[in-house]
């Protein structure tokens, strides 16, 4: 008789640890949980990061063949002129161009 009861605590003790181990250990459900919230965060900015490449994609084979477009942005980024054109900076511009001083003395 104290067998079967030695045996039977023995037993719970063991199936209250793996319970345990299951819901709390380094591969229990809180765990899987938390993997899964991290696989759901880190799936969105691989969605983003396609997106974006798409887009870097689109814009190199626009530069490579369309010689309007490079054009456009050689003129936008680097702020070049074609003969007669006067270049007006306005803010930000201004001082991207010149080194991001200012001229008032502050930097």
């Amino acid at each position: 008789m104290i067998w079967r009861v030695f045996i039977l605590v023995s037993l719970t003790l063991v199936n209250v640890l793996l319970f345990g181990r299951m819901i709390w250990g380094s591969t229990g459900l809180l765990e899987y949980r938390a993997l899964k919230k991290q696989h759901g965060v880190i799936q969105k900015q691989l969605e983003t990061l396609d997106a974006k490449n798409l887009s870097l994609s689109r814009e190199i084979r626009m530069l490579q063949s369309d010689r309007q477009y490079m054009e456009k942005m050689i003129r936008q980024h680097l702020h070049y002129v074609r003969d007669n054109e006067v270049l007006y900076l306005f803010g930000d511009a201004a001082k991207t161009t010149s080194g991001g001083t200012r001229d008032d003395g502050k930097n």
